[in-house]
């Protein structure tokens, strides 16, 4: 039941992501979208960020989405190859003046303090990511030709239309047939799609999978998992509880290896209590990363993303699932402390962290 990961030299890419990219507008500070009058432009996606974060550390990765050709679009492009990131497999569209046919979706994301939560407003409605369909990209020639360790994609993906269902299923059906590792984030979006859509989609999905990332929301909404004595607003997790769902999952597809969540209290919009834990099927074993209490949070958006690429980051460096979910651990907390969505945070930073170091000043 290991991870039977491809050698680094077999394969043009240690990681591949599949998922939409937006662009993000956000008032300066803590400011209010009514009331802006400047905005910042950031960059990400759930999928992308995983790869862009990994980017940055080295690894080979690449993105597969879709982009019209525009300079919004090419805010995105720019942005992905400053990187390093592989864009060879970007679906292109055409701009036809308007977007009527396709565009780049944009969302505008207030940046919460102290109570006042943190909040997207989404306008991506028609975008050239949503329709992709199947065909457009050559599974075959990405996982058998050119080789690929590892590939991740999720629900932000698959919510997006009937059409991206089926790319999804596609590319994890092609991946799981050439041997690549794939770890798919639940991710439930309430606002793009139904709990049931998302369980009617999933769950034929999950045979391909041997990574599945989601806290309690996620499998009871996409997977129709439910944790004893969760209260309705899911604001409080009996971890004891959640490991039982855990356990249930895993035996209910067996060939899940991994399956890793987020442990997030949230004291307010700008303080959090943060972890993770990550159950291993081998040895049916639970590890818990490093507990962060009263972590102060720049921007908490992103921060699922930073765990999912920091245990992924420790699996394709060939450590075991402790220093895995330590690593995923410590960089979610460390993408949480810049704005924007995809990290800003240098490997050496990384390894400070997740080694247990402080946050004394470096001189």
């Amino acid at each position: 039941m290991a991870l039977d990961i491809k050698l680094a030299e077999s394969c043009e890419l240690d990681l591949l992501c599949l998922g939409e990219c937006m662009v993000r507008l956000s008032p300066v500070g803590h400011g209010r979208i009514e009331f802006a009058n400047t905005m910042d432009v950031w960059v990400g996606g759930g999928e992308y960020n995983v790869a862009y974060a990994l980017a940055r550390y080295g690894m080979r990765c690449g993105w597969v989405g879709a982009l019209v050709d525009n300079p919004v679009g090419r805010i995105v492009l720019n942005h992905a190859r400053g990187a390093g990131l592989d864009t060879t497999h970007i679906v292109m569209q055409p701009y036809d003046g308007v977007g009527r046919a396709a565009r780049i979706g944009l969302n505008f994301t207030e940046v919460g303090v102290g109570p006042r939560a943190s909040v997207t407003l989404y306008d991506r409605g028609h975008s050239a990511t949503s329709q992709m369909k199947p065909g457009d990209v050559d599974w075959k020639q990405i996982f058998s030709e050119r080789g690929v360790r590892w590939l991740h994609t999720g629900g932000i993906y698959t919510c997006l239309s009937e059409s991206t269902r089926a790319v999804a299923a596609e590319a994890l059906q092609a991946a799981h047939e050439a041997g690549t590792v794939v770890s798919y984030d639940l991710n439930f979006r309430s606002k793009l799609w139904s709990s049931r859509e998302a369980i009617q989609t999933t769950r034929p999905l999950v045979q391909y999978i041997d990574c599945l990332i989601g806290n309690e929301e996620d499998f009871q909404k996409v997977l129709g998992y439910e944790v004893e004595g969760a209260d309705k607003n899911l604001k409080e997790l009996p971890i004891e509880n959640y490991k039982k769902m855990v356990r249930q999952v895993a035996g209910d597809y067996p060939n899940l290896k991994v399956i890793g969540t987020t442990l997030r209290e949230v004291v307010s919009a700008s303080v959090n209590n943060w972890s993770a834990i990550l159950y291993w099927a081998e040895n049916d074993t639970f590890y818990q990363g490093p507990q962060f209490n009263g972590l102060t949070l720049e921007d908490r958006v992103g921060g699922g993303d930073g765990f999912a690429s920091g245990f992924v980051y420790g699996f394709l460096q060939g450590k075991d699932p402790q220093t895995a979910v330590d690593w995923g651990t410590a960089h979610g907390a460390l993408l949480q402390s810049t704005r924007g969505d995809t990290s800003q945070v240098t490997l050496d930073e990384f390894m400070r962290v997740a080694g247990g170091g402080s946050a004394r000043i470096v001189r």
